[in-house]
């Protein structure tokens, strides 16, 4: 590929879709820098503030900048570029998260990721009812496949431990004082994007589907792998008109997180609970702009 064909325009649709990503408490935790030479994206890390432990943070970040990646992999192959991407390139330079490079061109028709780029733009954290079971069981393989792909799994735990788990969430947003405030709604209703709003929606007849997001291992590449494999998945539930809603309240709290580990997932390290369901559409938040993403140098 000829770097200089990534021009004004197409770039700006880059890192628009990249900064588009889910990020934990809005924190947009991610700075850009092309090098024009290689073509190459660097993605760098900015410290996220308010998350109460210094390990979660870092979490949460790597997580963050995991779905931007991701992002950026499915523009680049839109636009008809084969992506590839290094995790942690520099061992010297920790802020340095992922470089991604287009590698050569590939037909848009032939990328997998073909269904998911107009999924980044519809993309949003739903915050009204869930008000039935969705989605089916083929979407659901699906989705489970593209965790997978990324190098996690997502698995489906029985209504009485999906129940416990919804519970640790619920107290985690009751130990952190802006999720509690934002939970509670006028007249004290718990909203639905809680934990607890989750678990009572989970009664006969109005039941999402509740995935739990894990990794085999928990260092900063597995976070950012995690991140991927969210991402790949909501994108995919996006493009089937299915709406999701992360829940990482409990990821915060190391206790809660502990309390997390469940069998009916096996013995991977829990990195997100996922919500799948069928709701109205509801608000969405604005994309943010791309000026303040990107880095010269």
């Amino acid at each position: 590929m000829n770097p200089t064909t990534l021009n004004g325009a197409i770039l700006e649709k880059l890192i628009s879709a990249a900064v588009a990503a889910p990020s934990f408490r809005g924190s947009r935790p991610w700075r850009y820098r092309l090098d024009p030479d290689t073509g190459t994206f660097q993605v760098r890390a900015v410290p996220a503030p308010g998350v109460p432990e210094p390990e979660a943070a870092a979490r949460a970040l790597h997580v963050s900048v995991g779905a931007a990646v991701f992002n950026l992999r499915v523009s680049l192959a839109h636009f008809g570029w084969e992506p590839a991407v290094q995790l942690l390139p520099v061992p010297g330079d920790p802020d340095l998260l992922a470089a991604v490079r287009p590698i050569g061109p590939r037909h848009v028709g032939d990328s997998p990721y073909r269904d998911l780029y107009d999924a980044i733009w519809r993309r949003h954290s739903c915050r009204t009812p869930y008000f039935a079971h969705c989605p089916t069981g083929a979407v659901v393989l699906e989705l489970i496949d593209a965790a997978h792909a990324e190098g996690a799994s997502l698995t489906l735990p029985r209504t009485e431990e999906t129940l416990r788990l919804l519970r640790l969430t619920a107290e985690a947003e009751q130990r952190g004082g802006t999720d509690a405030g934002r939970a509670v709604g006028s007249g004290g209703r718990v909203h639905e994007d809680s934990g607890a709003g989750a678990a009572a929606s989970l009664h006969p007849g109005r039941r999402p589907l509740v995935a739990v997001l894990c990794t085999p291992h928990d260092a900063c590449a597995d976070w950012l792998r995690a991140g991927q494999a969210m991402e790949r998945a909501v994108l995919l539930a996006t493009a089937h008109t299915v709406h999701a809603t992360l829940l990482h309240e409990a990821m915060e709290w190391p206790d809660l997180r502990a309390a997390m580990r469940t069998t009916d997932c096996g013995p991977g390290l829990v990195q997100m609970l996922i919500r799948f369901g069928a709701a109205a559409s509801g608000d969405r938040s604005p994309r943010p702009p791309v000026r303040g993403s990107v880095e010269s140098g």
